[in-house]
């Protein structure tokens, strides 16, 4: 078990945590999104249409403002020296064709760039007129179709183009939240079919923290990156399609040679970056796990933190952890704030070379003007996939650790040919069952044998550590015996369907656990169908209708986190009374009377007799004198049975039982 972090803080490797290349990360990711992919699709493509609605645009407009420019100065020179009009004004006429000019005073235009002038302007017209549009009307003024081209058609471009922003933006929302729901939804399944094994070793904080957290990083990548992916290599693409064009037209391949060998530097920043950024950034993860485990504990130990006064201790440790976080989250911010100004540089280094190149070479500066547009144009989009980089390094942490969780095998086996049991009949087998958990160094029941019969009560007893508790977990298949095998009817527990199994077998532990929710909710969980007649005759089994009632919500008043609200003897009788609705034919009872006093105890007593009426026990015994009517008990110690009988066979045999008894009287 790994861990690192400072000498205060400490993240502890989980046993599962593994690496995952990116290809693996985000070739899984796809498995989740894929459904959604139809979305994405024609989000990314909106995304497309929106780049490429001004990208044109922004290539076209500094050619024609040039043009544009340039023609004012020619018509302005000409102006001057046509000769006015005998009005005062200077009137140009073009003939049909647009290929002579002269004044109304029959002065022909002198100047041969004038005649180009206007020769363009008439092309322009000509072809203006083509298309439907009058630049001019008869009083020369503007053009009802142009005022209808610049009114209508312009601003429907900027709707289109505000239509496109919106689903591009919208798709891929729709899928990442999906996306992110159905990750969370499947971690949860997934935690819930591990075996309890795996639930022993895990830290419950850093657990939550993975599953509820680390998926926002998902959820940026759709949402935020495939926006931008959907745009920027598509500006990319036609800027260096553009300088690929001007080059050829050009005859200048020993630049375009050197710009395709140029331009793959631009990435290298973020290449040897990347490795150190992923680095920190599951660091930073790791840490936020360990700020969500401290919460956790302290939260759900908040009596005990109250009862020793370590309040201001328990402060500190926090502190240390979200110092320890944000440590590494500076960290990881400077290694991915590094990365554009490196891009940047590289760049400008890059542009530079290019320019010394052009000038060794004598490229006309012609040539080289409308080459440097699109190399400025595509510095954006580059700066923005360098950023990418950086959030798809942060995302494969989180991914890694998600992945590390749903690739864990620690679930029971459960055969595809499963038996149905809808009901016990006969008896109970323990058969040569041997167990040893994980991480122990030995086993925790070895070789146990005995019998259950049909209505029969069994009983354990033993030390701290002995295995009763282990054994129960064997009874309701929490766990496999790894020899042996344990049989209810002849058939073996792992051959049998385990909804079957949890419906015949009901517990009540001496730890209670109860939910945030009414009384009545928790005494029918498990019971979603019954009624509310059925959980008050429960409730008066369980001798807890009169402490219910006695509040003004009655059953609908809220336990509170974990039951706080009720005392322990409240609890026991909300849970005697959720086993009794349940009406299970086995019961596995972890004695639920010890730590209550002498007249909660008698309540709870009787309401767990009614309980065992009828029924097939297990009865894990903390006090012996609760079990001295069981039919058989069986002494434990160290994982072994070392004595079984009756209360009076075992305590005749003046062996570990009695000297059990003997030290309960002294007590």
């Amino acid at each position: 078990m790994g861990s690192h972090g400072d000498s205060k803080t400490t993240y502890k490797q989980e046993f599962f945590d593994r690496e995952y290349s990116a290809k693996e990360a985000y070739g899984r990711l796809w498995g989740f999104t894929k459904k959604y992919r139809f979305r994405i699709y024609f989000g990314i493509l909106c995304g497309m249409l929106t780049a490429g609605t001004l990208l044109p645009l922004f290539q076209v407009i500094q050619p024609a403002l040039d043009k544009v420019g340039g023609a004012k100065v020619e018509v302005a020179d000409a102006q001057e020296r046509i000769p006015p009009a005998p009005d005062g004004r200077v009137e140009l006429q073009l003939d049909r064709n647009g290929q002579d000019a002269r004044c109304p005073s029959g002065h022909t235009v002198a100047s041969k760039e004038e005649r180009k002038v206007l020769k363009e302007y008439g092309k322009f017209k000509k072809f203006a007129k083509k298309l439907g549009f009058e630049l001019q009307d008869e009083n020369e003024a503007l053009g009802a179709p142009l005022l209808f081209a610049i009114l209508v058609i312009v601003p429907l471009a900027a709707m289109a183009r505000c239509a496109f922003l919106f689903l591009n933006k919208y798709c891929l929302s729709w899928a990442a939240l999906h996306t992110v729901m159905d990750i969370r939804c499947r971690i949860l399944r997934h935690i819930q079919e591990q075996s309890m094994q795996f639930h022993g070793r895990i830290d419950v904080g850093q657990l939550m923290s993975r599953a509820s957290s680390d998926p926002r990083l998902v959820q940026h990548i759709i949402q935020q990156v495939l926006q931008e992916v959907a745009e920027a290599p598509f500006e990319i693409l036609v800027s260096v399609g553009f300088i690929v064009w001007t080059a050829v037209r050009n005859d200048m391949l020993p630049t375009l040679v050197l710009l395709v060998v140029g331009f793959p530097l631009f990435m290298c920043p973020v290449v040897l970056l990347s490795k150190r950024i992923r680095k920190w950034a599951k660091r930073a993860l790791e840490r936020y796990s360990v700020v969500g485990s401290r919460i956790h504990e302290i939260l759900t130990c908040v009596r005990a933190v109250k009862a020793y006064n370590t309040e201001e201790f328990e402060n500190e440790k926090y502190e240390q952890a979200n110092r320890s976080m944000l440590k590494a989250s500076l960290r990881a911010v400077r290694w991915s704030l590094f990365v554009t100004p490196a891009v940047e540089t590289v760049g400008i280094f890059l542009l530079c070379a290019f320019v010394v190149w052009c000038f060794v070479a004598q490229v006309k500066l012609s040539v080289i003007v409308p080459m440097l547009a699109p190399l400025l144009l595509i510095y954006r989009p580059i700066k923005q996939l360098s950023k990418l980089q950086v959030q798809l390094e942060q995302c494969r942490a989180a991914l890694s650790r998600l992945f590390s969780i749903l690739d864990v095998r620690m679930e029971l086996p459960v055969k595809a040919d499963a038996a149905p049991k809808a009901a016990f009949t006969d008896k109970i087998v323990f058969e040569d069952v041997s167990f040893r958990y994980d991480t122990a160094e030995r086993d925790a029941v070895s070789h146990a044998s005995f019998e259950i019969p049909r209505g029969k009560v069994v009983a354990v007893v033993g030390g701290t550590g002995s295995g009763k508790s282990t054994m129960s977990g064997l009874l309701a298949r929490f766990y496999d015996p790894y020899e042996g095998r344990v049989t209810m009817d002849g058939v073996d527990l792992r051959d049998m369907r385990i909804p079957d199994l949890r419906n015949l077998v009901g517990s009540v532990m001496q730890e209670t656990l109860l939910f945030n929710d009414t009384i009545e909710a928790n005494i029918k969980y498990g019971s979603p169908d019954a009624t509310h007649e059925q959980v008050v005759e429960a409730a008066k089994m369980a001798n807890a209708h009169e402490f219910i009632m006695s509040q003004p919500e009655g059953y609908d008043r809220n336990v509170g986190e974990k039951g706080f609200a009720l005392s322990g003897g409240e609890r026991q009788r909300i849970a005697i009374a959720r086993a009794i609705l349940r009406n299970p034919p086995i019961l596995i009872l972890d004695e639920a009377t010890s730590a209550l006093d002498t007249v909660t105890e008698k309540l709870v007593q009787d309401a767990i007799n009614r309980l065992m009426a009828n029924r097939t026990t297990f009865a894990i015994a903390h006090r012996l004198s609760t079990i001295r009517d069981a039919d058989l008990i069986l002494v434990m110690r160290e994982g072994v049975i070392v004595e079984r009988g009756t209360h009076d066979d075992l305590y005749a045999a003046n062996g570990v039982y009695r000297r059990l008894c003997d030290m309960q009287k002294t007590d």
